[in-house]
């Protein structure tokens, strides 16, 4: 096990829990990210997620459907809470120690988020989950899962994804695009690729957090990646 890592932020998009679905959550794809997970807690890691909530309801479809910016955004943020509870559910099933924390209060179901508790719960080897992006709109999970990595003190953010890492082009639909084995934050910013948000990338770069871009859907990877192999782009 990579011994420079001790905290980790695992960033997980909700469209990554629909597997072959068109919608909702794929049972099979939670289990599978979950047992991923379980293995990575065992090894002795401390772990936060943050999910995104695109597989249930994405803010920017709120103008198509006619509704207003802000209101969507909100309803983006409690799609989080839903795979969040899922997450939860399904990582206790493991026999692993939980606490769900949201940004918006809604104490039958998590808890708010205070970062000291945050930080005291990783600290008794507890995953900590936090839902509801930042809280505000016009922020995406990105930016919510860069934010929250740097509260904790995390020591990287862990961003899976369905392919192998950061690539100049989308490489499911150009099989001649560049894969990159490390890139700064600088050159995604200015090549725009899709790493995560530019506020979530200017949050990392002040920070001097590193990103890890990796592919989540090859069972194993997690650990393989917590182990030092070199499975994915860094951006730092």
């Amino acid at each position: 096990m990579r011994n420079d890592y001790k905290r980790i932020l695992l960033k997980l998009s909700g469209e990554s829990l629909m597997g072959d679905q068109e919608f909702g959550i794929d049972a099979k794809i939670l289990k599978s990210f979950a047992e991923d997970v379980a293995e990575v807690y065992h090894s002795g890691l401390q772990i936060g997620i943050v999910l995104g909530g695109g597989n249930i309801f994405r803010g920017s479809q709120a103008t198509e459907q006619g509704i207003e910016k802000v209101s969507g955004d909100y309803m983006g943020m409690l799609a989080t809470v839903i795979n969040s509870i899922a997450f939860q559910n399904a990582l206790e099933g493991y026999g692993i120690p939980t606490r769900l924390q949201t940004a918006i209060h809604m104490q039958q179901i998590a808890e708010p988020f205070i970062r000291r508790r945050a930080i005291r719960h990783l600290e008794k080897n507890r995953v900590v989950i936090f839902g509801a992006g930042t809280g505000n709109p016009y922020f995406t999970t990105d930016t919510a899962a860069a934010l929250r990595a740097i509260e904790i003190e995390a020591d990287v953010i862990i961003k899976g994804t369905r392919v192998d890492g950061v690539y100049d082009s989308d490489p499911e639909k150009n099989p001649n695009a560049k894969r990159f084995d490390n890139i700064t934050y600088q050159e995604v910013l200015t090549r725009e690729l899709k790493v995560m948000d530019g506020t979530a990338i200017t949050l990392c770069q002040d920070n001097k957090l590193p990103i890890l871009v990796f592919n989540m859907n090859e069972k194993g990877n997690l650990l393989r990646l917590m182990q030092g192999q070199p499975i994915a782009t860094i951006v730092s």
